[in-house]
Formats: structure tokens, C-alpha cells, sequence
């Protein structure tokens, strides 16, 4: 018997054109990888959950009055302490405070930062005091400040602006640090002068990280704050706040939290907004 051989089936080999079309990428859809800017909206959302969780927990009785007043008591609050002028008076000499240690602060922050950033005997003799002030807590200085500056409105501000003064030189310093050397060796190569160096190269160089320790720094200076205004004052939220805890009106403990809580959160927005506008040529995630 003869045996017959069937050829395999020859599968149609596709033109080439099709070939690189399958091979071909795929073109991008509409979805984005990035997150695109923050927009005011996205940040309150937070604090607005926080707000409806603490509103509803105390109308269905889940948070005791007295242990946490309901938000309708302290609106009331705010009305009661504004009519009398209490809220305007206290909250016009913590803002005084507030901005002048920030002022100080951050102003000490970046010489400093620049003296230890690009000098080396600048961060021999500055940069370990810095870190020994960094490891020690604020509330830890307030008796040997007591000491030294008295009770008086110049403790208070020196304090706080000793507090700002880390975060501002941590990340500016880093920054100046972390300049990229090629930038360094080509400034070296077209004959820039130190000035023009520190100008044109260092200092763009550093701002990310700048702002980064300005936001920190909005943040320290309400922290600080809070402990100076509690501690032999007779004026400002926090002496209210320790005024209404001797007699147990958490209502205006509540309303001081609130109060600290907005003013931190806008000037961390008005630092992000500064910064989104000092860095547009930076193309990052956020931007």
C-alpha cells in the first residue's frame, strides 16, 4: 500500500505594511500618568470631611459636649468672642508674633544656609549647632529662654524664630548641596565670578528647596506659636485658649484650634501658589 504524504497547511504569511502596524506602539489614550496641578478645591476637601464627620458624630450624640463642643456651639462662639472684641485684639497679636519670628526666621534660615552651603568653613562651624538646635524640642528652650529674654514680647519672637530658622536652613542647604557639579564645572569654564555664581546658578539651584522648607516654616510658626502663647502671656489665641481651660470652655479651646488650623493652611497655600510661580520653568509632577 502506498502511502500517501499531506502536506502541511501553509499559513498566508501578512503583507508587511501589516506586519508594522501590529508591531507597532499603540498611540496614547486619554488617560494621564501624572497627577495634574493641586487646585484649592482638592485641598479643602480634607478638612471638609473632618468637618462633616465632627458635625454629624455630635448631632447624633456619638461625641459628648463636653468632652469636644459641637461645631454650631463654637459659630457661636466666634460671634460671642467678635462681638466683644476679644477675637480681633487676640488674634491681631499672635498674627504680629507669628509673622515677625517668621520673618527673622527664615531670614537667619537662608544666610546661614548660604554660608554653610557654600562655604566649607561656613558648614564646619554652622551646620552642628544647627543640628543640635534641631534635636531639641521648643518647649525645652522656653525656661532658659525665660531666662535670658524675660517674659516680655522679644522671648516670644525669638523663639519662634529660632524654630523656623531649621526647616528653612535643613532644605535650603541640602538644596545648594545637591547643585548639580555639571552646572558648577561649566560656570568654572565661561569665567563666572562668585557673586555672578552664587546669582545666576546656587541660588535657582536652591529655591525647591527653599519653598520646601518655607511651607514647613509657615507651619513651625503657628507650632511655636502656640507653646510662647501659653506660657506667661497675657494677650494672643493661645493666652485665650489657656484662659477658657481654667474654666473649661472647650468651645473656645475649639475655636483657637480653628483659628491656628486656617492660618496655617492659607499660608501654606499662599507659599504653594509663590512657588508655583517662581518655578514654571521646573516641569515636574505638580506642575
Amino acid at each position: 500500500m502506498t502511502e500517501v504524504s499531506i502536506p502541511a497547511p501553509r499559513t498566508r504569511e501578512a503583507p508587511a505594511a501589516q506586519r508594522d502596524v501590529r508591531l507597532a506602539p499603540r498611540p496614547p489614550t486619554g488617560r494621564r500618568l501624572r497627577p495634574g496641578p493641586t487646585s484649592a478645591r482638592a485641598l479643602a476637601l480634607g478638612p471638609l470631611l473632618l468637618l462633616v464627620g465632627w458635625t454629624g458624630g455630635s448631632a447624633v450624640g456619638l461625641i459628648d459636649p463636653a468632652t469636644l463642643s459641637p461645631p454650631w456651639t463654637v459659630v457661636t462662639t466666634f460671634g460671642e468672642l467678635a462681638a466683644d472684641g476679644r477675637l480681633q485684639s487676640n488674634l491681631l497679636t499672635s498674627l504680629q508674633r507669628s509673622v515677625a519670628g517668621l520673618v527673622l526666621g527664615v531670614g537667619a534660615g537662608v544666610g546661614l544656609a548660604l554660608l554653610a552651603g557654600l562655604t566649607r568653613t561656613g558648614e564646619a562651624i554652622i551646620d552642628g549647632p544647627v543640628q543640635v538646635k534641631r534635636a531639641v524640642p521648643t518647649l525645652a528652650l522656653i525656661p532658659l529662654a525665660i531666662i535670658w529674654f524675660g517674659i516680655g514680647e522679644q522671648m516670644k519672637i525669638i523663639v519662634i524664630a529660632t524654630s523656623v530658622l531649621i526647616p528653612v536652613y535643613v532644605n535650603t542647604h541640602a538644596a545648594l548641596r545637591g547643585v548639580d557639579a555639571r552646572y558648577v564645572e561649566l560656570a568654572e569654564t565661561v569665567g563666572l565670578s562668585r557673586l555672578r555664581f552664587v546669582r545666576q546658578v546656587a541660588l535657582p539651584g536652591a529655591l525647591p528647596g527653599f519653598f520646601v522648607g518655607l511651607r514647613l516654616a509657615v507651619t513651625v510658626s503657628w507650632t511655636a506659636l502656640v507653646v510662647v502663647e501659653q506660657v506667661n502671656a497675657t494677650s494672643g489665641i493661645g493666652y485665650l485658649m489657656t484662659q477658657a481651660r481654667t474654666y473649661g470652655q472647650t468651645e473656645i479651646i475649639i475655636a483657637g484650634l480653628v483659628v491656628y488650623a486656617v492660618f496655617g493652611l492659607v499660608g501654606d497655600t499662599a507659599v504653594r501658589a509663590i512657588e508655583r510661580s517662581a518655578l514654571s520653568w521646573r516641569r515636574t509632577l505638580g506642575s
